[in-house]
C-alpha cells in the first residue's frame, strides 16, 4: 500500500496517527537493546525523517501562534525571498505549494490546459517505476501515461525516453525524479544535460528533486542551473518535508523562469500556505546545524543497512536519499507483513522491479533495531 491508499481509508489514519504518536513519545527510551512492539513500533514505510524537526523551527512555530489569527502573508512572501536567496535568484523564479506535490499538480494542470487551447495531444513519459503522483494528477485530465521502464542496473533509460517525446505527435510531459523514488539512485548531470538543456515548444520537464539535500555523489548537479540559464520548459520541485522534516506541515516549492512560475501560479490554491508552516521553513533553511545533523544522522543510518545487508547477502542500490531499496528472499508482501507482525512498517514492492522493498533510513537507533529484526529473519529464511 502506497502514502495515497493508505490515506483513502479513514481508520487506518486514526490507526496511523495513533503509531505515530506512541513512537514519537518512544523515542526518547529506545536503544539498540529494545525490540520493536506493538506500543512502540518502527515507521519505516513513507520516507520520513524521524529525527523530528529543528528545534529552531518548533520554536519559531511557538512564536508565531500569538498573531496566528493573522493571515500568512507576510510569513509566506519572507519565505519565498529566502528560498530565491538560497539559490541567488529572484522571488519571481520560485512558487510555494502545499508540499512539493502541489506544485506538481498544478504543472501537470497548467500544462493539460495548454494543450487544450493549442488543441493538440499531451502525454506525460515517466520512468517505472517512480514517484507516482504526476501520473496520477494526469489521468483525470486524460492525459496518455507512457512509462518507460528502468534498465537492468535500474538506471533510467534516458534514450527510450527521449525517443517516447520526440515520436509523439503533441505536448510530451517529462516527469524526473532524481534520486530517483523507489531506487534513491541519482541520475548524474553528465546524462541529462544534454536533453534537459533542450528548449523545445513540444517538450516539459518536471525534475522532482524531493531528495537532493541528501545528495553527497558529486555527479549529480540540480537542474536548477538549467532554470538560471534562463530555461523556460522546465520546474524543479524541492521539498520541506524531507531533510527538514517537516512533512506534516505541508511545505514545498518549485523553482522556474518567471514566466513559467507564473503559468504554474494560475493553478495553485491561493490560500496554499499556513503560518505554522512558513515559518518553521525559514527557520528550517537558516538552521545550518540542523541540517548537519539531518545528512549525518542519515549517513550513520545508511550505513549500519548497507552492512547488515552485505553481511547477510541482500543485494541493494546505491542510496542517496533517506531510504534504501533492497532485494529480498522470496515474496514481497509476505516479508512486508512478517515485518508487520514484528512491528516494523516497512516500504513496499514496485513493479515492474519485482524482488525489491523500499526502506526508509530512519534515526541509526531505530536503524540498529531493524537489523536486528532483520537478522532474525534471515536465519529463519524469511530475508
Amino acid at each position: 500500500m502506497d502514502r495515497r491508499s493508505f490515506l483513502k481509508s479513514s481508520s487506518l489514519v486514526a490507526s496511523g496517527f495513533a503509531l505515530n504518536s506512541l513512537f514519537n513519545q518512544s523515542v526518547a527510551q529506545t536503544n539498540n537493546a529494545i525490540l520493536p512492539s506493538k506500543k512502540h513500533p518502527l515507521l519505516l514505510n513513507f520516507n520520513e525523517n524521524s529525527l523530528g524537526m529543528s528545534p529552531k523551527a518548533k520554536d519559531a512555530i511557538i512564536q508565531a501562534l500569538p498573531t496566528a489569527f493573522r493571515y500568512p502573508d507576510d510569513a509566506r512572501a519572507e519565505l519565498l525571498n529566502n528560498i530565491a536567496e538560497l539559490y541567488n535568484l529572484s522571488d519571481k523564479h520560485i512558487s510555494i505549494g502545499n508540499g512539493s506535490s502541489e506544485t506538481i499538480q498544478a504543472t501537470v494542470a497548467m500544462l493539460a490546459n495548454k494543450a487544450k487551447q493549442r488543441g493538440i495531444n499531451i502525454q506525460l513519459v515517466t520512468p517505472d517505476p517512480t514517484f507516482n503522483y504526476a501520473e496520477l494528477y494526469s489521468l483525470p485530465l486524460g492525459v496518455k501515461i507512457t512509462k518507460i521502464p528502468l534498465k537492468a542496473d535500474l538506471s533510467f533509460d534516458l534514450e527510450k525516453m527521449e525517443q517516447a517525446a520526440s515520436n509523439f505527435d503533441g505536448l510530451s510531459v517529462v516527469y524526473i525524479c532524481n534520486p530517483n523514488n523507489p531506487t534513491a539512485m541519482v541520475t548524474p548531470y553528465s546524462q541529462l544535460e544534454k536533453w534537459l538543456g533542450t528548449q523545445s515548444d513540444n517538450v516539459f520537464f518536471i525534475v522532482d528533486e524531493a531528495y537532493a539535500e541528501f545528495v553527497e555523489d558529486p555527479s549529480f548537479i540540480s537542474a536548477i542551473e538549467f532554470v538560471k540559464k534562463g530555461q523556460e520548459n522546465l520546474v524543479v520541485t524541492r521539498t520541506f518535508s524531507k531533510i527538514f522534516a517537516l512533512a506534516g506541515l505541508r511545505v514545498g516549492y518549485g523553482v522556474a523562469a518567471p514566466n513559467t512560475i507564473s503559468a504554474i501560479d494560475e493553478f495553485l490554491s491561493i490560500d496554499n500556505t499556513n503560518t505554522a508552516g512558513a515559518v518553521a521553513a525559514i527557520a528550517s533553511l537558516k538552521d545550518k546545524t540542523f541540517i548537519a545533523h539531518s545528512l549525518k544522522s542519515n549517513n550513520i543510518s545508511r550505513k549500519i543497512v548497507e552492512k547488515a545487508l552485505t553481511e547477510i547477502g541482500l543485494e541493494y542500490a546505491p542510496s542517496q536519499a533517506n531510504f534504501i531499496f533492497h532485494k529480498v528472499n522470496g515474496d514481497v508482501k509476505t516479508y512486508k507483513q512478517r515485518m508487520a507482525d514484528a512491528n516494523v512498517m516497512v516500504g513496499r514492492e514496485f513493479p515492474p522491479v519485482v524482488g525489491w522493498n523500499r526502506l526508509t533510513l530512519g534515526t541509526p537507533e531505530e536503524m540498529e533495531q531493524f537489523v536486528i529484526v532483520l537478522k532474525q529473519f534471515h536465519e529463519k529464511g524469511w530475508a
